[in-house]
């Protein structure tokens, strides 16, 4: 992998000042010849982590493609706030499909470029969780399956956030949602069920799949560029926290995003042909009380009587999730 993990420079904050790096480490955004891809005058909510996760992943992609690139984009949070009719803040061929036939899009697109003998154009279909891992599910398997020249980028926000915050097969348990509300003996989502889409990407044996977070805007970038150098079927799946769903502070965003990984909750790794490549390891392992309590879906775990036994079991799937990739040295 060609990213290399910066030094924090100033302390007390998440940034390093571009003036202290050499060009080839700065992010893509930090550079003039940046596309803007997504620009100003969207409609997001404050603070949206999907919002900065797409700007930053298709501004790579375009720099990684040399600007010659199509993005297909299910409906969601992001084609709403993104495209009110009659208007777009989108800078870039872009292609509105429906909400779960994405993947399918994606790669008619990619067919007709191959067609038309334009190999150099590089097609990236996007869209949320529930877009991803539910209604847009079967087309996505059959994308991977026929390893069709597709990039396919899901941004998490663990919920179907646009129609009211519903619950997505991406929704964690015991999260308070519109359809799991925090009432009877086990409040919120309940335990044992969704999917692991990252997972399910690598059991198709594609060639690339990655997670990310917008908490490392540089790793997500480089993870970008990486997929862009393969032909075929790519997975990346980006944790992007929603203020507006979590009931999180907009300026915790970052910080979430952060301690999802620091805590092992969501892992975050490359793969190859169905075998992990690559990890980003924990800095500092992180209880995960410390990421579940600034957000109100998880409010009734901290009551008067904290549910201790379901935050034990979360830290058991952090746990679990530090052994199986290897995230901190001596777990391996």
């Amino acid at each position: 992998m060609a990213y290399q993990p910066l030094k924090f420079y100033q302390t007390g904050t998440f940034t390093i000042g571009n003036r202290l790096l050499p060009p080839e480490q700065r992010s893509v955004q930090s550079e003039i010849e940046r596309t803007n891809s997504l620009n100003s005058g969207h409609r997001a909510c404050q603070g949206c982590g999907e919002a900065l996760g797409a700007r930053y992943a298709i501004d790579a992609a375009m720099k990684a493609t040399g600007n010659q690139m199509i993005a297909c984009n299910a409906t969601g949070c992001l084609e709403v706030f993104s495209t009110p009719y009659p208007e777009t803040s989108w800078q870039i061929p872009w292609i509105h499909s429906l909400f779960g036939n994405t993947a399918a899009v994606a790669t008619g697109v990619a067919a007709a470029m191959k067609v038309k003998g334009r190999k150099e154009v590089r097609v990236i279909a996007q869209g949320g969780d529930g877009g991803t891992t539910d209604i847009g599910f079967g087309c996505l398997s059959g994308m991977f399956e026929r390893n069709d020249d597709v990039l396919y980028i899901c941004y998490d926000n663990q919920a179907y956030m646009n129609t009211g915050v519903q619950r997505s097969s991406a929704t964690p348990p015991a999260a308070r949602t519109a359809t799991t509300m925090p009432v009877g003996e086990e409040p919120g989502n309940a335990w044992g069920q969704g999917k692991n889409m990252p997972q399910l990407a690598m059991a198709h044996g594609i060639p690339y799949v990655a997670t990310a977070t917008v908490a490392d805007l540089h790793d997500l970038e480089a993870k970008v560029k990486r997929a862009m150098e393969f032909r075929g079927a790519r997975y990346i799946h980006i944790f992007v926290p929603c203020p507006l769903g979590w009931g999180s502070a907009s300026h915790d965003t970052i910080r979430l995003a952060r301690l999802a990984k620091e805590t092992g909750l969501f892992p975050v790794y490359e793969a190859e042909h169905g075998e992990v490549v690559n990890v980003s390891p924990i800095r500092v392992k992180t209880p995960v009380e410390e990421y579940l309590k600034p957000q109100r879906r998880f409010a009734h775990l901290f009551g008067k009587q904290p549910k201790v036994e379901v935050i034990a079991r979360f830290q058991e799937v952090a746990d679990r999730n530090i052994r199986k990739f290897g995230l901190i040295a001596e777990a391996k």
